[in-house]
């Protein structure tokens, strides 16, 4: 591509068309340091996820050792809980979706031999959490003891487990036909069987048979088709038709269109220009959209979506895994 990641090396290029790559990775630096603003207490049942975003961008913006490694595998033993799942806070209850954050850093920092070493039941011990989650009827999964079921959390499972090397703990089969059961005529696929088609819900589903080895069930070309669809004028991508768009969901689609190799049937050069208006290029981060106020979400989110792209400069992105290429090929390892 044209545009380029490194200042350095953008010679003639305006602003809007660099990714600030050390605005970025001081923002995330920061983002625990603001303990005595109110957004910071607010958004503490994001605060696992929030740690999972932001090393994520870290890592693919090349400086993983931006976090300190030590105090951030401490801070996310701290929110297991004696069902072998994790909340997102010490103290919260247990849920499939931090559950999926924290085998996803523990990964990234090649730590899970930690829950070992502290007596904390092993990984084993997390995979017994997420495979009672499994309705053992329908194969479809639950986010907590409280039963809400949602395609986000059987690809959560799948996520975590594959990781964990665990995967033959829970029904592969049951889900992998649970999830077909979602497929909607567009191609595409929705929060449990007969609703509507999102593109959040398509990368859960997408990803699930994709941890499966089941993409074969996918209608690519129409799946793709419908999915293409979401870019607009602005190179921007949305969720569903008719809505504004959003750097997220160069994530979601993006990720979704490269599973089925149909990443191609979007303007990329488009698309990265619209993620970069969405950077604030003084004060580091990335928003929803352009002139939004930036959080750690749409800052991963939009990383990963240029790293998609095969943005310069940018570590390779796993679309089914959203982790940085070179951790889930060592860790997926035969």
């Amino acid at each position: 591509m044209s545009l380029v990641s490194d200042p350095g090396k953008a010679v003639g290029l305006p602003l809007n068309q660099q990714l600030c790559v050390q605005k970025h990775v001081e923002y995330v630096k920061k983002l625990d340091s603001r303990r005595d603003e109110l957004e910071y207490w607010l958004t503490e049942h994001l605060r696992l996820n929030g740690v999972y975003w932001g090393l994520t961008a870290l890592h693919l913006m090349g400086s993983p050792e931006a976090l300190p490694r030590q105090e951030t595998i401490d801070f996310v033993l701290s929110c297991q809980r004696d069902n072998g799942g994790f909340g997102a806070a010490p103290g919260h209850d247990a849920h499939m979706l931090y559950t999926v954050s924290a085998v996803q850093l523990l990964v990234t920092l090649d730590a899970v031999d930690e829950l070992e070493k502290r007596g904390l039941g092993g990984k084993e011990k997390i995979g017994s959490f997420i495979a009672g989650l499994q309705d053992q009827e329908s194969g479809a999964f639950q986010g907590d003891e409280w039963g809400e079921q949602d395609t986000r959390f059987l690809y959560g499972a799948f996520n975590a487990l594959s990781l964990l090397g665990l995967l033959h703990l829970v029904d592969v089969s049951k889900a992998v036909e649970y999830v077909k059961k979602c497929e909607n005529l567009d191609g595409g696929y929705g929060i449990r069987p007969g609703t509507e088609t999102h593109a959040g819900q398509i990368f859960t589903c997408v990803g699930a048979l994709a941890i499966a080895g089941r993409l074969d069930l996918v209608n690519r070309d129409r799946l793709g088709g419908w999915l293409s669809e979401r870019q607009v004028d602005n190179g921007g991508l949305n969720g569903r038709p008719e809505k504004l768009p959003d750097a997220c969901y160069s994530w979601w689609v993006g990720a979704s269109l490269a599973m089925i190799d149909r990443l191609h049937w979007i303007d990329g050069s488009k698309l990265a220009a619209f993620i970069l208006r969405c950077q604030d290029s003084d004060a580091g981060g990335i928003g929803d959209r352009p002139g939004s106020m930036v959080d750690v979400f749409h800052t991963c989110f939009g990383v990963a979506g240029l790293s998609l792209l095969k943005f310069d400069g940018l570590q390779e992105v796993d679309p089914v895994y959203c982790m940085p290429k070179s951790i889930t090929t060592r860790c997926l390892a035969p």
